[in-house]
């Protein structure tokens, strides 16, 4: 019969429906019972065939096309007889004690994962939100056992970005990111970014002495914390921080000039390496900072930064980082005087870049993907919740 073989594709293994019930517009109740079969006690272990009475149960199962379906299942309760005690027999599918099948908790996890909001996850589930949060983040949690569950490798990278802002004082909440750049995946993410909260947070890996190389921003913090945590560490300075050191500066000195932000193709210009422009804008570029001696400055320092950076070998860089931090002690802005301290200050950091040719970028990926989370969800009350959301996203 169709019947018969739909009901043996929806249905539970080992299961017999006998009747549907329409319940409202949207909601089914599928009557059904085990088939018969040998069970054993779960205490003794003793097999037994004899009837002791039957219970109702009702567990909730996947939703099939929008309609709800609600299993009515008749078990029987068989008579252990060393045991002197009664126990019911298991159903493949469901979990004992549960009000619901693994396959409504994977449906569950799938829609929370596709929805845009949670809200629409319980309408199409007709179920409470306490079962959703309770649900999805423990699967969440597992998942995260059975990926992450590795010692440190051999090249990690750490950043931090904005969690919330406390209500009382209205100060920023960091969450710190650790990805794997050798599985090219998030590792961790712990709450805060001090030396003290990332050792915490972070003392159940085993394995600290596999690290060999650490990338990251120009962040003392995180440079402390990698120096104390990781002792055969070696610290790599991201490219794209150091050179976008004179960012600010150059737009600030801009604004000053032109007073509007509204040219945003003349800010381009700026900002863009001229290695990579063609001859007429870079002698637009040119005519334009002309007129302004210490924009032109800020600009020249820009351009050597983005010169020492093609620069092959490790030796080669060291001169030429000599060189510059050397001729930026004769200029007199101070912007250029705080560029030169920084310079001095992450010298062998900066110069690592020229041994391993390693860089945050795919740290700033899982960054951005973090962030997406973080608006998708309209931000997060718990940190575990959120913790468990990235982890699950990046890794």
């Amino acid at each position: 019969m169709p019947s018969d073989t739909l009901s043996k594709f929806i249905l539970l293994p080992e299961l017999i429906l006998s009747q549907i019930i329409p319940e409202g517009r949207h909601d089914a109740r599928w009557l059904c019972e085990k088939k018969p079969m040998t069970e054993f006690c779960p205490r003794c272990a003793t097999a037994s065939q004899s009837t002791y009475d039957h219970r109702i149960v009702r567990v909730r199962d996947s939703p099939v096309r929008g309609h709800g379906i609600v299993l009515l299942i008749r078990k029987r309760r068989l008579w252990c007889k060393p045991c002197q005690k009664p126990f019911s027999e298991p159903i493949p599918g469901i979990q004992k004690g549960k009000r619901h099948t693994e396959r409504f908790i994977a449906s569950l996890h799938w829609a929370c994962e596709n929805f845009v909001d949670l809200k629409r996850v319980r309408r199409a589930h007709r179920c409470s939100n306490w079962l959703i949060y309770q649900s999805y983040y423990k699967v969440l949690e597992r998942k995260r056992v059975e990926k992450l569950n590795y010692p440190w490798p051999k090249i990690i990278g750490i950043d931090e970005h904005a969690f919330r802002k406390k209500k009382n004082s209205g100060q920023t909440e960091f969450a710190s990111m650790i990805v794997d750049h050798v599985n090219k995946r998030v590792r961790e993410v712990t709450y805060g970014k001090t030396t003290a909260e990332l050792k915490d947070q972070l003392s159940y890996i085993p394995g600290r002495e596999n690290v060999q190389y650490a990338t990251l921003d120009l962040c003392d913090p995180f440079k402390n914390f990698i120096r104390e945590f990781f002792p055969n560490a070696t610290i790599v300075a991201d490219k794209f921080h150091v050179l976008r050191l004179l960012t600010p500066a150059l737009l600030r000195k801009r604004y000053e000039i032109s007073g509007t932000r509204a040219d945003l193709k003349a800010k381009k210009l700026l900002l863009m390496s001229a290695h990579r422009l063609d001859y007429f804008e870079r002698l637009a570029i040119h005519r334009f900072l002309e007129k302004y001696k210490e924009m032109h400055e800020l600009y020249q320092w820009k351009e050597r930064l983005h010169g020492f950076y093609r620069i092959k070998g490790f030796d080669r860089a060291c001169t030429a980082l000599t060189a510059m931090t050397d001729e930026m002690a004769k200029s007199l802005l101070p912007e250029i005087k705080t560029l030169r301290r920084t310079l001095v200050k992450w010298r062998n950091e900066i110069l690592n870049y020229f041994k391993t040719g390693l860089t945050n970028a795919r740290v700033e990926g899982f960054n951005n993907r973090a962030k997406v989370v973080k608006r998708m969800g309209y931000g997060y009350k718990s940190f575990r919740n959120y913790r468990l959301r990235v982890l699950s996203a990046c890794a």
